[in-house]
């Protein structure tokens, strides 16, 4: 892993994230990584309306991971009561397995404690995706059980190829 630069996301990044994220998780770019979830859905992951809310609602901020002056990784935290919720993670399918992720993941641990004070780190995957579970939980995190529903027609998360697709909480003590 060559010299990373961690830093908050500017309005003028948002083309460069949606791509990003598209790339991490769906389409054939996906598969290049492991994060793909291109067996599970197709359609988009994200979309510039949405990085740019991601960018702007209030209690949000999006951290970046810049190598060699390009974006290498991503993600989001929301600021939710005593936690900080973690999402729109995702990693350059060329650079996966390279420690990008797992130093961006404990920034924003890091940045949830120190700079809001929160308790926990809490996330959703699809229960489906095993091996992005066990990822989370060698980086600390615990699974839940607690189930919510995958938004079913709404496509700006994406297309299901199955029926049976469902979120769990992770949640990590951060403080």
């Amino acid at each position: 892993m060559s010299t990373t630069v961690f830093r908050t996301a500017r309005p003028e990044d948002v083309p460069a994230l949606v791509d990003l994220v598209q790339s991490a998780y769906r389409g054939d770019r996906s598969r290049a990584g492991w994060t793909t979830e291109a067996d599970l859905l197709d359609g988009q992951r994200t979309d510039a309306e949405m990085v740019r809310a991601a960018l702007t609602g209030p209690g949000n901020v999006v951290l970046v991971s810049e190598a060699g002056g390009a974006v290498v990784a991503c993600c989001q935290l929301e600021r939710r009561d005593t936690y900080a919720y973690f999402g729109m993670f995702a990693v350059d399918p060329a650079r996966q397995g390279g420690g990008f992720g797992a130093a961006l993941l404990a920034e924003a641990e890091r940045y949830a404690g120190d700079e809001w004070a929160a308790a926990e780190v809490r996330m959703t995957v699809i229960v489906q995706r095993e091996d992005l579970i066990a990822w989370y939980v060698r980086h600390g995190y615990t699974r839940t059980g607690e189930l919510g529903p995958f938004p079913y027609g709404d496509e700006r998360f994406g297309v299901p190829r199955r029926p049976d697709l469902a979120f769990e909480t992770l949640v990590k003590k951060v403080r």
